[in-house]
């Protein structure tokens, strides 16, 4: 149950011009950093996730997730804090791993963000040129954060 991820900006999108995305919508019922508790529908699947503090480079932390009916989400999510992430994920194999890049939409649009989760910390993978500047642990690119601060905002 625990995440490893590290994260990044993206800066240049042209290679997802050829790659089906899945619409994401998803709230917050609890935006503590100590355990938040997330509400998401991702294409045809829902989910009801809890995650904990990471740790202090940001790379890790607790992650509960269940699947959950969409019925069940769209209810939940009538009931979630105010403000919503919209967004659309793209999958992108980059040789053993798969990035998850995040073009995100209303309040926050203009972020492109890219994500891969890891085995370790120390885990080594191959950076594509279009990564940007890595923003693991920058509290601002976590989507709790981007529900109360959009990214149109700063």
């Amino acid at each position: 149950m625990q995440e490893i991820e590290r994260k990044f900006l993206v800066q240049d999108t042209s290679f997802l011009e050829n790659i089906e995305g899945s619409k994401i919508v998803q709230g917050y019922l609890s935006d503590d950093p100590q355990r938040n508790v997330r509400i998401r529908i991702k294409g045809d699947w829902a989910y009801l996730t809890i995650k904990g503090i990471s740790n202090a480079t940001g790379t890790s932390r607790f992650e509960w997730e269940k699947e959950i009916d969409i019925s069940e989400a769209e209810q939940l999510l009538k009931i979630c804090l105010p403000g919503v992430i919209a967004k659309t994920r793209y999958e992108v194999p980059v040789d053993d791993h798969v990035f998850e890049v995040d073009v995100f939409e209303g309040e926050n649009k203009g972020l492109l963000m890219a994500e891969i989760e890891l085995n370790n910390e120390n885990e080594s993978f191959t950076k594509p040129n279009w990564l940007g500047v890595e923003v693991t642990g920058d509290v601002r690119y976590y989507n709790s954060y981007l529900v109360n601060h959009p990214y149109l905002t700063w």
